[in-house]
């Protein structure tokens, strides 16, 4: 195929997707004002969460099938190009001090590595032969889950990722926002979330990144939960690498107790600053070593763990 032809018919797929159409409606909104401009985005994106909800019974089945993954120890792995994967990374780096995960638990993997999360690699995003070698990489497993993220849904990383974890057995999904598209159809789970035309023609970061932000938000946290890293809503796994998280983690060890400020530093010192072991030393009455293993024995879930104890 020579040049011209190939992109002729790459911009014949683009006139088809939802997310690159163009809206004629907007074809003077630099003459708007700055205020006007600000509306109109603001009532853009205000479309975002009624698409989101369309699609939640397909995200909870997703969500509940990488629980039960990660609950026998598969990791969850994000693979996206540009905007779609920094939101993938963006989202695995703040599940270690937020869930107190392993950094290797939840990975973000960007077409053309970290230097993408900066700038643009010439190429990266059109290589399905890069995903698998960035998969291979990881060694990755069946027992892990790939999320392929594309707004378009035919970014050849993302459904080069999700098709190579398929082969392997892994389980896979695909977060689009066109419907009909590729890389849903090549996921175990797909999940389309069509936002419609972007404010400005083609710019997929806008309604679509939000959208995707919205959903991840959903994958990684509902996970979390479904593993025990929470106890009601309240991030008892917190992981106290500053300041702010340690003051923080005396305060969730206080509201799940209702320990005075004198109890709540004394369980946090016998039990080396896990919130977790803080909280059930105070409501289960049992110093730190048995509140370690019964949060051992348990899975680490703290709710289960005050069962054990009667409470």
């Amino acid at each position: 195929m020579t040049s011209t032809s190939h992109h002729r018919e790459l911009r014949d797929q683009l006139e088809t997707l939802t997310t690159e159409a163009f809206r004629p409606e907007l074809a003077d909104i630099d003459q708007l004002s700055t205020l006007d401009i600000a509306r109109l985005m603001n009532g853009e994106d205000s479309a975002v969460p009624a698409a989101v909800a369309a699609r939640l019974p397909e995200i909870a089945a997703a969500i509940d099938a990488v629980a039960e993954r990660m609950g026998r120890g598969g990791r969850l792995v994000y693979a996206g190009a540009g905007t779609a994967g920094r939101l993938g990374v963006l989202d695995a780096s703040e599940c270690p001090p937020t869930f107190n995960t392993d950094p290797s638990e939840v990975v973000g993997l960007i077409a053309g590595g970290p230097d993408a999360m900066v700038t643009s690699v010439e190429g990266a995003e059109d290589s399905a032969e890069l995903a698998r070698a960035d998969l291979d990489a990881l060694a990755l497993t069946g027992a892990d889950t790939v999320v392929g993220i594309s707004a378009s849904g035919r970014t050849p990383y993302a459904i080069g990722a999700v098709e190579h974890a398929s082969s392997i057995g892994a389980l896979t999904i695909g977060l689009a926002c066109n419907p009909g598209s590729a890389l849903a159809a090549a996921a175990e789970h797909g999940i389309e979330v069509v936002v419609g035309p972007e404010l400005l023609t083609g710019s997929t970061r806008l309604k679509a990144g939000t959208a995707q932000k919205l959903v991840l938000n959903m994958i990684s946290t509902i996970t979390m939960i479904r593993l025990g890293k929470t106890y009601g809503n309240l991030m008892v796994d917190v992981r106290a690498s500053n300041e702010k998280l340690r003051a923080r983690s005396r305060r969730i060890v206080a509201l799940a107790t209702g320990a005075d400020e004198e109890e709540t530093e004394r369980a946090l010192a016998a039990t080396d600053g896990e919130v977790k072991n803080a909280i059930l030393t105070i409501l289960a009455g049992v110093d730190g070593p048995t509140a370690a293993r019964l949060l051992e024995d348990s899975g680490g879930h703290l709710r289960a763990a005050l069962t054990a104890t009667g409470r």
